[in-house]
C-alpha cells in the first residue's frame, strides 16, 4: 500500500519536472515555482504555484501542463491555485537550475538572499566568463530578463534578473 505521504512525494516529483514553457531548459521545481502538492482525495490534487511576477503570462501554460501530466499520472481532479505569498524570488532558482540556466547560455540571477549585500556585484558573461559586460536592454525575451553583451567575447546573453 503506498502512503499518502509517499503519493505526495510521487506526484510532487511529477509535477516539478513539467518544464518551464519559457525557459524549457528548467523544470518548474528548478525555478522554484511550485509551491506544494497536496492530495485532498483519492483521485483529487491540489497544487500550489508562485508566479515569477503576478502578470507572469506563462502561468495558465504552467497549469494546464502540471494538470496533464497528472491526469497522464492517473489523477482525475487536478487543482492548480496560484499563490503569491510570499512572493517569488530569484533565491527560489536551485542549484541545478543555475547551473542549467549558464549551461543554456543565461547569466544565472545573483543571490540576493538575508545577510549582508555581497562586495562582488558583477556579472559573469556564461559563454566566456568575463565580467565585463554592458547592459543592452532592461528586457529580453521575457520580462524576468535582461539583454546584455559580453565586452570580451563580444556575444550577447540574457541575464536572469534578480528580484
Amino acid at each position: 500500500m503506498v502512503t499518502t505521504t509517499a503519493l505526495e512525494a510521487e506526484l510532487r516529483a511529477l509535477a516539478g519536472a513539467v518544464p518551464d514553457p519559457e525557459l524549457p531548459v528548467l523544470t518548474l521545481a528548478e525555478l522554484g515555482v511550485l509551491r506544494d502538492v497536496r492530495l485532498t482525495a483519492p483521485d483529487r490534487v491540489e497544487v500550489c504555484l508562485t508566479p515569477t511576477y503576478t502578470g507572469c503570462p506563462a502561468l495558465e501554460t504552467m497549469a494546464a501542463d502540471i494538470e496533464r501530466a497528472l491526469h497522464d499520472h492517473g489523477i482525475p481532479h487536478v487543482e492548480v491555485h496560484t499563490v503569491l505569498s510570499p512572493p517569488w524570488t530569484t533565491d527560489a532558482i536551485t542549484d541545478e537550475g543555475r547551473r542549467k540556466l549558464a549551461a543554456f547560455g543565461i547569466a544565472p540571477p545573483r543571490p540576493t538572499g538575508p545577510g549582508p549585500v555581497p562586495v562582488d556585484l558583477t556579472l559573469r558573461c556564461p559563454h566566456c566568463g568575463s565580467t565585463d559586460t554592458t547592459l543592452l536592454s532592461r528586457f529580453s525575451s521575457t520580462a524576468c530578463k535582461a539583454l546584455r553583451r559580453c565586452e570580451t567575447c563580444r556575444e550577447p546573453f540574457d541575464h536572469f534578473k534578480e528580484l
